[in-house]
């Protein structure tokens, strides 16, 4: 497993080793020992989607005291995966990150507490998987608009297909962080 540092302090991309042989592949999703030394988190839950092509999902987030830190990867398909750093006091705050994620490249991103993420879903059928490190609250969910001017993000696609809830994200001008 090979641990990537971003330009944002505390975000990981992360290539796990992986076996190939004539059967297919292996290799670990998630090892706790092996990201140790640049994690000490544990996971509490696993979630799962699967989405069509020109979906995008986000831009996510929990409030404190449920803020959730979350390793990210794609089990089949490919996805434009999307970061935001929302912690007041980062020298990148505000600032987003984007990378491909996907069945073939194995990649997975480490999502932190106290950023906003999403993805831009580019294959039909593609399955997202993710664990995170608190359970999901509905009451500390929010979110940040996709489109959002400020934050600038070009995601390659002028209509995606968004949800309701999405459509009437806050715009981050208008945003006060809880994450300090």
């Amino acid at each position: 497993m090979t641990i990537e540092k971003t330009f944002i302090k505390d975000l990981l991309v992360i290539h796990p080793t992986v076996f190939e042989d004539e059967r297919g592949y292996f290799l670990e999703s998630y090892n706790k020992k092996a990201l140790r030394s640049n994690l000490d988190i544990e996971f509490v839950q696993d979630n799962e989607s699967m989405s069509h092509k020109g979906v995008l999902r986000g831009l996510h987030f929990q409030k404190p005291p449920y803020a959730q830190a979350k390793l990210v990867r794609v089990i089949t398909g490919s996805v434009l995966d999307v970061v935001v750093d929302l912690r007041k006091h980062s020298t990148t705050y505000g600032k987003h990150y984007k990378h491909i994620l996907s069945a073939k490249n194995k990649t997975q991103l480490y999502v932190p507490e106290g950023f906003a993420h999403g993805f831009l879903v580019l294959e039909d059928h593609t399955i997202f998987s993710y664990k995170c490190t608190s359970y999901y609250h509905q009451e500390a969910e929010s979110a940040l608009l996709w489109n959002d001017a400020t934050l600038s993000i070009d995601w390659g696609i002028e209509r995606p297909i968004i949800s309701e809830k999405d459509k009437i994200a806050e715009n981050f001008a208008n945003f006060t962080t809880p994450f300090l």
